[in-house]
């Protein structure tokens, strides 16, 4: 598993968020600026992150982007899902996956099924209130 720019980025966009909140909407682009991030790539996260709640959005002058919640109400595994997807260390075990046809007698599955629990639940245990205070 390996977390891509797109999950990286989504995690400093709801830091700053977090950081700079004051209860009015934040422009996109003074975050992209803050966290020295391309504009390109905020215009493909933001709407996924608007879409699922985990920030409010409105367009127009004032408008920009919010949190909904605490920082400490968002855990780190929720973002990355969101961004990510299925944050799965196989393919075999990724949400819709075909089985494999090796399952039934695969004595590595039961290591790659822990490893799979063991990286949900630490990245569900961190949250960005966590991220900001370096509480890691």
């Amino acid at each position: 598993m390996i977390i891509s720019t797109r999950g990286r980025y989504a995690l400093r966009v709801m830091m700053d968020l977090a950081e700079n909140s004051s209860g009015d909407y934040i422009a996109m682009k003074k975050i992209a600026e803050r966290q020295g991030l391309p504009l390109k790539y905020l215009e493909r996260i933001l709407p996924v992150l608007t879409q699922n709640r985990i920030v409010e959005g409105i367009q127009g002058k004032g408008g920009g982007y919010r949190l909904t919640r605490r920082p400490e109400e968002y855990p780190v595994g929720e973002i990355l899902r969101l961004t990510e997807g299925d944050l799965a260390p196989v393919t075999c075990l990724e949400c819709g996956a075909e089985p494999c046809e090796k399952r039934a007698e695969c004595r590595t599955l039961p290591m790659w099924n822990k490893l799979h629990g063991i990286i949900n639940a630490y990245l569900d245990s961190v949250t960005i209130a966590d991220l900001i205070a370096g509480n890691i």
